[in-house]
């Protein structure tokens, strides 16, 4: 069985390369100094993948920071937007099971892997010039080694799998899922993976980034779904939204 874990937009061979990960980041910081933007990101990616997700961001984090605790250990600690705080243990999130729906997540990714990279090669093949093309972005010349295939918003990976669950009335405590080779778990039910590649190649907006811009762009669109999630952003409301309507269709077509 595959002990990989997914994390946001990493991937590690095991829990204890994870471990390693985040206490590297928290040993990295001095008592009281806030997070830079990209370990800011890497911290709410964990906490995103919380069962009380909702309760831990509240109305919002504006920072986090190191916090001293008994014997002088570091802890990393939410601070949000009205001042209350709360600390945050990455090694018992980390230690702790895996969501269902950061499960089923996870595996709704994998279903669209070839997808993904028929778009990119796509796009390489119509447009590389001596083996670059251009970010959809940033206009910058890339190889394609540094370059990944967004979800532009509003159409997220993330909310694109809320909405899919929500549709369908998807009981994501009863999927089956099973490992090829050892790899990611991936989704038994085969008609269900062709269902939620045809609702993502029907909802997404995809284009060509570089990864940088990617990861930047996942982080604020996990800061906009925990906001949401605050807010009760419910689905009737969602439903009457035009943003999710055919008017953001990808530029690219699957082969």
């Amino acid at each position: 069985m595959s002990n990989k874990l997914e994390i946001g937009e990493k991937i590690f061979a095991t829990k204890k390369d994870a471990l390693n990960h985040f206490k590297t980041i928290l040993n990295s910081y001095d008592f009281g100094e806030k997070l830079n933007q990209d370990d800011f990101k890497n911290i709410l990616e964990l906490l995103e993948t919380h069962p009380k997700v909702k309760e831990k961001i509240g109305v919002g984090i504006e920072c986090i920071r190191i916090a001293r605790l008994k014997y002088n250990t570091k802890s990393f600690e939410l601070v949000r937007t009205d001042n209350s705080t709360e600390y945050f243990s990455y090694t018992k999130r980390i230690n702790a099971p895996k969501t269902y729906f950061t499960k089923f997540s996870e595996a709704c990714r994998q279903a669209i892997q070839k997808d993904l990279r028929n778009v990119k090669l796509a796009y390489f093949d119509k447009f590389s010039k001596k083996g670059q093309v251009k970010c959809q972005e940033t206009g910058e010349l890339l190889k394609y080694e540094d370059l990944t295939v967004d979800h532009r918003q509003p159409n997220t990976f993330s909310i694109i799998v809320d909405r899919f669950i929500e549709v369908y009335k998807i009981d994501i405590q009863k999927i089956e899922y099973l490992q090829v080779d050892g790899g990611s778990d991936e989704l038994a039910d085969e008609d269900l993976k062709q269902k939620f590649r045809e609702y993502h190649k029907d909802k997404s907006n995809l284009r060509i980034v570089k990864k940088s811009l990617n990861l930047g762009r996942s982080f604020q669109a996990r800061v906009k779904r925990m906001l949401m999630l605050s807010a009760f952003f419910t689905a009737a409301a969602f439903a009457k939204s035009s943003a999710y309507s055919k008017h953001f269709q990808s530029p690219f077509f699957y082969e």
